[in-house]
């Protein structure tokens, strides 16, 4: 570790909303022994629920020390601010108690140098998750993005369970596919979301034809298990951007991707590689039909390993209708 480098600082983050259930599932980790056994915990607390912590019950037999401090505004949690927390307090550990209304970019942006985010989980309530969701997605998109576990809260086994699990086991799965699921039904009656999520395509075929409307889903995972497409043959509608600094015989193939709302449209794109006559002929914003073979391999663009499109055909078409892809 450099001379300069803080020592590395485990920081358990919970997000959700008003009444998600933040405050209880914390307080029960405290309590116990497991949780708590030799450390001493600073607890930064961005949000005053309805259930207060009681402090008595922490785990402190082993001496350990539980501090609750709490943070009034989003712009009060500050680098200086948590780095002067941990001069005075000397904590083991950070448990952050998040404001569901703040955005988690500006404690991303701030934690000190040394604080490692260990665990993010996101808890919410059954009852209104659908309705946050609805008026404000970008702030719970931002919470399941980043979460290992989402937990859900209150739920009703009732006629209606099956339908809106659906709903959410979708909306958690396009911010993250790879999140823990669990529904509490009451004390100790919980279950584990087993909904498997197929790709729209064959996996299994040499040669994969994807659907306009499946771009979104294929950019993701193409990125996310990348050795699966090693040496596959994908045919694709998108865009060509050239220019700039891509050298002759490269150009980058996506399409625009709206994750979560209109706000966060971005292009997602990988590296396409062909004969340098036919990026010649290409104007930037094409919309084109690749035909190409995945190898994932290093390269200057990338930095780093990535998949690399080597184009067999490359053909002029109208484009794809809507034009910005969706998942």
């Amino acid at each position: 570790m450099p001379m300069n480098m803080p020592e590395e600082l485990p920081v358990y983050l919970f997000t959700g909303f008003l009444d998600a259930g933040k405050t209880t599932f914390i307080q029960d980790a405290l309590e116990s022994r497991d949780f708590g056994e030799g450390e001493n915990t600073l607890l930064l607390l961005c949000e005053d629920g309805e259930v207060e912590y009681d402090q008595d019950r922490f785990y402190t037999e082993g001496g350990e020390t539980v501090t609750v401090f709490p943070i009034e505004a989003e712009e009060d949690l500050s680098t200086f601010m948590m780095t002067s927390l941990r001069k005075k307090y000397k904590p083991t550990r950070v448990i952050i108690e998040w404001n569901g209304m703040w955005s988690l970019s500006s404690l991303y942006e701030n934690m000190p140098l040394g604080w490692m985010i260990y665990q993010q989980v996101m808890l919410a309530d059954a009852g209104t998750f659908l309705m946050y969701n609805q008026n404000i997605r970008q702030l719970t998109f931002e919470q399941l993005q980043g979460a290992e576990m989402v937990a859900f809260n209150r739920c009703k086994k009732d006629e209606n369970f099956e339908d809106w699990q659906m709903q959410v086991h979708k909306i958690c799965r396009v911010a993250n596919r790879k999140s823990q699921i669990i529904y509490e039904f009451g004390p100790n009656d919980i279950m584990m979301d087993d909904i498997q999520d197929p790709l729209p395509y064959d996996m299994t075929k040499k040669r994969l034809d994807i659907k306009d409307e499946d771009f979104a889903e294929w950019y993701r995972d193409i990125n996310e298990n990348q050795d699966a497409y090693e040496g596959k043959e994908i045919i694709i509608k998108g865009r060509a951007v050239v220019g700039d600094e891509i050298p002759p015989g490269k150009f980058i193939f996506g399409r625009h991707v709206m994750t979560c709302c209109e706000a966060d449209i971005q292009f997602a794109g990988l590296l396409c590689r062909c004969d340098e006559k036919k990026t010649a002929k290409l104007e930037n914003g094409t919309w084109v039909e690749v035909r190409a073979r995945v190898r994932n391999e290093y390269d200057p663009i990338y930095e780093e390993v990535g998949p690399v499109m080597y184009c067999s055909k490359v053909t002029k078409v109208a484009p794809c209708q809507p034009e910005v892809a969706t998942f």
